[in-house]
């Protein structure tokens, strides 16, 4: 898909491409009326300032819509129309050993218990071990700042799906 092509689609079928891209209902359309886009880098930017426009709630929406790091089950079934990309995103934990396989769950249920949402990382280019060590990490971060750290988390992810979004449709 070209940017002229999301530009020009009709409100719905936009709106379900970009859902795609984010999961959250106001961010969608935020963007929407925001149409058209005269460059990527334009749609990138306001993308990124309608996220950060958004309430907590918005965001805890969005993160709804992402399966846990590790969980290829889940891809499969619930998130059948982002699975093509969160597949790709995560394609080092399908190669990952028992033990921090095992590890990775054990810490997602752990900060979901802490933190009240799924642990949320940009995993695109990061090993198995790698997102352990970044979910570890942030297991000792205060509530407030954990929310910040995953939403940015979240307007990097979205900011790939667009680009994504604009490439892969294209061909």
């Amino acid at each position: 898909m070209t940017l002229d092509e999301l530009n020009r689609m009709d409100a719905p079928a936009a709106a379900t491409e970009l859902y795609c891209c984010c999961g959250s209902l106001r961010w969608v359309e935020g963007l929407l009326d925001r149409r058209p886009f005269r460059s990527v880098d334009a749609l990138l930017q306001c993308a990124d300032e309608v996220w950060w426009s958004l309430a907590e709630h918005d965001w805890m929406e969005a993160f709804t819509h992402h399966p846990r790091i590790g969980d290829i089950e889940s891809l499969k079934k619930k998130f059948a129309d982002t699975a093509r990309w969160a597949a790709s995103e995560q394609a080092s934990v399908q190669e990952a050993s028992e033990a921090i396989l095992r590890a990775l769950a054990d810490g997602n249920r752990e900060y979901e218990q802490r933190f009240g949402f799924i642990f949320i990382v940009c995993a695109t280019g990061k090993t198995a071990e790698d997102l352990l060590a970044h979910l570890q990490s942030r297991l000792n971060n205060p509530h407030a700042t954990e929310l910040g750290v995953a939403a940015g988390e979240q307007a990097k992810i979205t900011r790939l799906r667009l680009l994504k979004l604009l490439e892969t449709s294209s061909h």
